[in-house]
């Protein structure tokens, strides 16, 4: 017997069944009747003024920075990179198809994870003697 080769190939995007020149193509309406409801219902109350100022600047340049983090990602945000506020500074986001119908605020993380060692300086009195077994 002889062994075949397997050839791995990129697996192609498709969201909800539709590819994404499919969705490049449909009204936002169309685009919307594919989303979760959260976001559904977000969309069809209609957008707020600083999301529709955020949408304007995107349209002319790529690099945005943004503190509307619960915009929801839409086909034509695809391809260009915006900076979202933390609540420190601006995180780079690059914004993939693989995104659609998710929040910007959920790719630039708010909290981050502390590690503490052992105790040390400023720990209490009966929390320095640790025993070491």
């Amino acid at each position: 017997m002889a062994l075949k080769s397997k050839v791995t190939r990129a697996k192609e995007f498709s969201f909800r069944g539709f590819n994404f020149e499919e969705i490049q193509k449909m009204s936002l309406e169309d685009f919307i009747k594919l989303l979760p409801a959260r976001e559904r219902r977000k969309l069809r109350r209609g957008l707020t003024e600083q999301e529709k100022i955020f949408l304007e600047k995107l349209k002319k340049s790529d690099n945005v920075r943004t503190h509307c983090r619960d915009m929801v990602i839409i086909p034509e945000m695809v391809g260009k990179t915006v900076f979202v506020h933390n609540g420190k500074d601006f995180v780079k986001v690059e914004i993939r198809p693989e995104m659609l119908g998710h929040r910007i605020g959920e790719f630039s993380q708010t909290r981050r994870f502390e590690k503490h060692s052992g105790p040390g300086v400023g720990a209490t009195r009966s929390s320095k003697f640790v025993p070491l077994k």
